[in-house]
């Protein structure tokens, strides 16, 4: 499927771009019309023939290789003026049928040109638009018809191509935040490392080396030695066991992303915020409310035939102390009040863990909905309610 502002890269997309420019051409009818009824004689014929082809060659050649970046310039100016003369030349020749030719011309220049280039050129077409059919139409017939039309056409021409330049714009930036965003988290892993290990491998290489230099004449200090390397090496794999399981522990910023996206991946309007609350459970209990986000986003996409799903945060103050709320609640097949599963089973123990509770039902006469309440830091640790 072709892909709005995005350029073709293989023969299905390049059917379905030809198609979708392809189909304006219906247009052209008028004047395709005027040459097969018209009489005229045989050299008329083959010449408006002729320059009605190269017409149609200068428009598609514009309008589908250069919409989302121009390269050559003197080439897109190159193809615009030599469809503007023919539109001249043609229209001024065979008459007012002919007079459709200059729309062409101004959808090609606001589909190439820059914003300021193409709003003069548009213009400067209608104004040839005009001087050409006062040969044949009185001055008002050409403003209410063809000159207003051609101006419209002509400037949302040039709004769409704005639209795939945005298009562009905003998939490339999107890609080179996602690299720097891969660059930085492997900085941080790096320093992290480092950190960690640095001081710990570098005492281990001197204890050896010295331990080696004992064990001839005193083997008894060589063992010491021996032994704090071990103790050394035994917190350096603490250390690191510690901070792997931080960068496996689940956010509640990652979640929302992942959710936004799985939801969005199964056909399903996805209403997520953008950002988590100013105010968060200590780490363990974001981790509680990570897991239950994913959990239900999970049982939405699986299980619900849900057309939407929202999830919001609301935090509440309880007798026990404040605590921060995640409801997901959507518009599925829910709620029919079978027993939980496994899934929900395990992660009502998780939200117990961290003093929580978990909540599930139907959500009024549709739908599902999980709430998960977990204390804020400093919180008495028991049911919230």
């Amino acid at each position: 499927m072709y892909t709005f502002g995005q350029p073709v890269r293989d023969r299905r997309q390049i059917l379905a771009k030809s198609l979708w420019i392809g189909i304006w051409l219906v247009f052209l009818a008028s004047p395709v019309r005027d040459l097969l009824t018209a009489e005229r004689g045989a050299a008329a014929t083959a010449l408006g023939s002729l320059g009605l082809t190269v017409f149609v060659v200068c428009y598609l050649s514009l309008v589908f290789r250069y919409t989302s970046r121009v390269l050559d310039w003197g080439r897109v100016h190159g193809w615009l003026a030599a469809q503007f003369a023919l539109a001249v030349v043609l229209a001024f020749s065979f008459g007012t049928n002919w007079l459709g030719l200059f729309v062409y011309v101004s959808v090609a220049a606001g589909a190439v040109l820059p914003v300021r280039q193409a709003a003069w050129t548009i213009l400067a077409v209608t104004a040839a638009l005009i001087g050409v059919g006062l040969r044949t139409d009185d001055l008002q017939d050409l403003l209410g018809n063809l000159a207003v039309l051609n101006v419209l056409i002509g400037f949302a021409m040039s709004g769409v191509r704005q639209l795939v330049r945005t298009a562009i714009q905003l998939r490339q930036a999107r890609a080179t935040v996602a690299q720097l965003a891969a660059n930085e988290e492997r900085l941080r892993l790096a320093r992290d490392l480092h950190d960690l290990l640095g001081h710990s491998l570098s005492l281990i290489t001197l204890k050896s080396e010295l331990a080696g230099r004992m064990l001839p004449d005193h083997p008894d200090k060589a063992a010491q030695q021996v032994a704090d390397i071990e103790q050394v090496s035994r917190q350096a794999l603490v250390d690191v066991r510690e901070a792997v399981s931080g960068y496996r522990r689940r956010t509640l910023a990652g979640e929302l992303a992942g959710a936004r996206t799985a939801l969005t991946a199964a056909g399903i309007e996805a209403d997520v915020p953008l950002q988590v609350p100013a105010e968060l459970p200590g780490e363990d209990g974001e981790a509680a409310l990570a897991w239950a986000l994913r959990e239900a986003v999970t049982n939405v996409v699986r299980h619900s035939g849900a057309g939407r799903c929202t999830v919001a945060f609301t935090a509440r103050q309880t007798l026990t102390g404040p605590l921060l709320e995640l409801s997901v609640e959507d518009d599925g097949v829910g709620g029919s009040g079978a027993a939980a599963g496994n899934g929900l089973t395990g992660l009502a123990e998780r939200v117990e863990a961290v003093g929580g509770a978990l909540e599930t039902g139907p959500a009024g006469r549709r739908g599902f909905r999980l709430a998960a309440r977990v204390p804020m830091a400093g919180a008495t640790v028991g049911s919230p309610s």
